[in-house]
């Protein structure tokens, strides 16, 4: 198996998770060929649970295909995304 040449990390922060929740599970099965890893963060407690989250999503290394995911996620209303590459030596 080869190595990946780099590591892309999208982050994408969402607000009102209860209302873009179902328009963002419809976009991971879209693009789900493409996502490694995906880690969701959230405040909550026994009494508390927060309307904001944090989505961590590892993808492989297919620059188009990313460059349209980020492009997809950005026309969603309560969605911000920001991008992390890390190289490889």
């Amino acid at each position: 198996m080869k190595q990946q040449k780099r590591h892309l990390i999208l982050g994408i922060h969402v607000t009102d998770r209860m209302t873009n929740g179902t328009k963002l599970q419809n976009f991971f099965s879209e693009y789900g060929c493409h996502i490694k890893t995906r880690i969701g963060l959230h405040d909550v407690t026994d009494d508390f649970c927060s309307p904001n989250g944090l989505i961590l999503l590892e993808l492989l290394d297919h620059q188009a295909a990313v460059k349209e995911m980020i492009s997809q996620l950005q026309q969603l209303d309560g969605i911000e995304v920001q991008q992390m590459i890390f190289d490889h030596p």
